[in-house]
């Protein structure tokens, strides 16, 4: 069974607040939540009072709020960070009884990994799940987090920073299809990453870090790295790029930066791959078509 794909969203509409009001009415989703009621009173004012569009800058306070969605663009429930100190502690709750069962809790909660620690930089994911909340706990503990303490009422779970790069770069696979990436690319791009700023590349670190790493003389030759040429389909849409670092950069001539969103999302994978990937504001399903060119199998090892 393919892995239900999710994406989080920083930002948070009307439209969002009244999906949120929708399921908050439903007693079976509220069931475990500690601060429901404080939350759809929040909500309920906001929509009363305040007419504005967007409405991130309320949900923001205290912590950071993130919309789950499908690969569809549709909302399927939320995503609550809050960062104290070094610790980060992760609420979520996917909305609707129908979507239960479907995996979706613990995609949702790999999302909110990468966004602890590749964005926020925490040194460890707390989780306080009611004792009685099997869905929950099952999700959680099969993401790899592990008991920290308890109470008849409430378990805690944690993950380190430390644990979780260690099952990224053990289980790699275990994200999503794998991506191959070659010693050489991996050191300039973590150099790379140095001058950036983590929010603008927190996923390309994501990729690098889960990524298999080959030799240079090894990699397949059909698999994207740096510097390489390749027809990529986007939807509907079927174009050739280039992969290039952000200096060497030029969208009109299709040299895409590895720090913009196809870029990020074309690293590491080969000829016939095929994925759906957040772009700024929607969805879109990433085919690799063919790699034209790649300096590793032309013996441009210099590139």
């Amino acid at each position: 069974m393919t892995r239900p794909f999710i994406s989080l969203c920083p930002e948070i509409t009307r439209a969002d607040a009244l999906n949120l009001m929708d399921w908050l009415e439903d007693e079976c989703v509220t069931r475990y939540l500690s601060d429901s009621r404080h939350v759809s009173r929040f909500i309920e004012q906001v929509v009363g009072r305040v007419q504005l569009p967007i409405l991130t800058h309320l949900f923001n306070q205290g912590g950071r709020f993130f919309m789950a969605y499908d690969r569809h663009d549709v909302p399927v429930g939320f995503v609550r960070l809050v960062k104290t100190g070094t610790n980060c502690e992760m609420v979520l709750v996917i909305g609707k009884r129908d979507n239960w069962g479907r995996k979706l809790g613990a995609s949702t909660i790999r999302e909110g990994m990468k966004l602890a620690f590749f964005d926020m930089r925490a040194e460890k994911l707390i989780a306080k799940i009611h004792a009685d909340n099997a869905r929950s706990l099952k999700a959680f503990e099969h993401c790899g987090f592990l008991l920290e303490s308890q109470t008849p009422a409430l378990q805690s779970f944690a993950m380190s920073s430390e644990r979780y790069l260690r099952l990224l770069r053990e289980n790699p696979a275990d994200h999503a299809t794998d991506i191959h990436i070659t010693e050489i690319d991996k050191a300039r791009l973590r150099s790379l990453l140095a001058f950036e700023q983590a929010s603008e590349v927190f996923k390309l670190e994501h990729e690098i870090e889960r990524a298999i790493v080959v030799d240079s003389h090894q990699v397949a030759q059909d698999v994207v790295t740096m510097n390489s040429r390749a027809l990529v389909q986007l939807d509907d849409e079927e174009m050739e790029v280039a992969l290039v670092y952000p200096e060497e950069a030029d969208d009109r001539a299709g040299k895409l930066s590895v720090c913009s969103d196809i870029g990020t999302a074309i690293l590491g994978y080969k000829e016939g791959d095929a994925f759906d990937w957040r772009m700024t504001n929607r969805t879109r399903h990433v085919r690799i078509g063919k790699v034209l060119y790649q300096p590793e199998a032309a013996g441009d090892f210099h590139l």
